[in-house]
């Protein structure tokens, strides 16, 4: 559908409420409507402007405070954001983890009906001291990965993983593009006991251009290690956009 067609459609409905009032929805509720309409056909994306008040006045004819208490109700309904002088946006998609359990982000994104892909920076070998030490060994090397894992296309998180080479000595051959680290870390060694802290941070460059981030946007960032047995299994940082994700938890 063409835009001059969208918008004599939009036309035509609100005319439907001038001429059947007791069944049609106020012209307010048509143009909230038309408006998650056209951000669900994905016309309209995440962070994307939407048009003025004053266009959207000119485009229904209706009052500039009908249009005025649309817009109003949907930021209420965190569908869309205002910001004083730039405009009206869609609002980004936060997403949600849980904090205390150790679940597989592949999962979790999968049970909120969404697909999840990876993408491997790096896996290798290293020597990194404090890498070394947070794993509990006397000397490396220990394996580390970089990976950043999207949301429907949108990366979400950037993991920076050490790994205990004893508990995992196959971890470097593994395509974490189709299982994730979590899932074949708990497949072969249930995890025991962890710990977690949690920080606000602003990324360093990497982390901030994998994430598509601006510049001076916070992280919230999550460390945590985990422990099979008596041994120190994995210390990992995950990295997430505090501009769309939340970390959550049931006690």
């Amino acid at each position: 559908m063409s835009e001059t067609e969208r918008r004599l459609s939009a036309r035509q409905g609100l005319a439907a409420a001038d001429t059947v009032p007791a069944r049609a929805l106020p012209a307010y509720q048509q143009i909230k409507r038309y408006v998650v309409e056209r951000i669900a056909k994905g016309d309209w994306k995440p962070g994307a402007a939407i048009p003025t008040e004053a266009e959207l006045v000119k485009e229904f004819g209706v009052a500039r405070m009908t249009v005025s208490r649309a817009l109003r109700e949907l930021t209420a309904e965190r569908v869309l954001t205002r910001i004083q002088g730039a405009g009206t946006f869609v609002e980004r998609r936060h997403y949600e983890s849980t904090v205390l359990e150790i679940r597989n982000i592949a999962d979790e994104i999968a049970e909120r009906g969404h697909r999840h892909s990876a993408r491997v920076l790096l896996i290798e070998r290293s020597v990194d001291p404090d890498a070394i030490d947070a794993l509990g060994l006397r000397a490396g090397p220990v394996f580390h990965s970089r990976i950043v894992h999207y949301e429907e296309d949108e990366p979400i998180q950037f993991e920076d993983r050490y790994v205990n080479p004893a508990l995992f000595p196959a971890y470097l051959e593994q395509d974490f593009t189709l299982e994730t680290p979590n899932h074949y870390m708990v497949r072969l060694a249930p995890i025991q006991r962890a710990e977690f802290r949690i920080y606000a941070e602003k990324p360093n460059a990497q982390v901030r251009r994998h994430l598509v981030m601006e510049i001076g946007e916070p992280c919230l960032l999550l460390r945590r290690r985990t422990w099979v047995g008596e041994q120190v299994a994995t210390s990992v940082r995950l990295w997430h956009p505090a501009s769309r994700f939340h970390l959550a938890g049931n006690m």
